[in-house]
C-alpha cells in the first residue's frame, strides 16, 4: 500500500469520524468502524483505498460543498487525532486490526432524518456513537 493511501484513508477516517472519538463509549473504535467499511469496499471491489475513499458521493467529507473538505485538506500531525488516524489506517492497511463491524459496506450518521434509501430492507450490523453500518 502506498504512502498515499494511507494518507487518504487517514483524512477520511478523520473527515468522517472524529468528533465520535471523544464521545464516551466511542473512542478508537468509532474511528476503526469507519476504516473497516473503506477496507471492506476495498477488499470486495478490488479497487485502491484510494479510489473507495475518493469515490463521488461515497464519503460526505470529500463532497466539495462538505464543510470538513477544507479541514481534511488541512490536517496534519499538529492535530494528535489526526496522527491517530494514520496510525490506524496504516494498522487496518496492513490487516493488523480486524473487522468490528460484522463485515459493513456502508453507514450513515443519526443526524441524517430520512434514512438513506439504500438501506431498505436491510438490517443494521452495527451501530457505534452517530453511525449506524450495514452490510449491503
Amino acid at each position: 500500500m502506498t504512502e498515499r493511501s494511507i494518507e487518504i484513508m487517514a483524512k477520511t477516517i478523520y473527515g468522517e469520524a472524529r468528533g465520535e472519538y471523544k464521545k464516551p463509549n466511542c473512542g478508537v473504535r468509532s474511528l476503526i468502524a469507519i476504516g473497516n467499511v473503506i477496507m471492506n469496499r476495498h477488499n470486495a471491489s478490488g479497487k485502491s483505498v484510494e479510489n473507495v475513499c475518493l469515490k463521488r458521493n461515497q464519503f460526505s467529507c470529500w463532497n466539495p460543498k462538505d464543510p470538513n473538505k477544507k479541514l481534511i485538506e488541512n490536517s496534519s500531525t499538529a492535530d494528535p487525532i489526526f496522527v491517530l488516524c494514520y496510525v490506524l489506517s496504516k494498522k487496518l492497511i496492513e490487516s493488523e486490526i480486524g473487522d468490528i463491524t460484522n463485515g459493513a459496506n456502508h453507514y450513515y450518521s443519526k443526524s441524517v432524518k430520512i434514512p438513506p434509501y439504500w438501506t431498505a430492507g436491510h438490517m443494521p450490523v452495527f451501530e457505534i456513537g452517530n453511525h449506524i453500518f450495514f452490510k449491503i
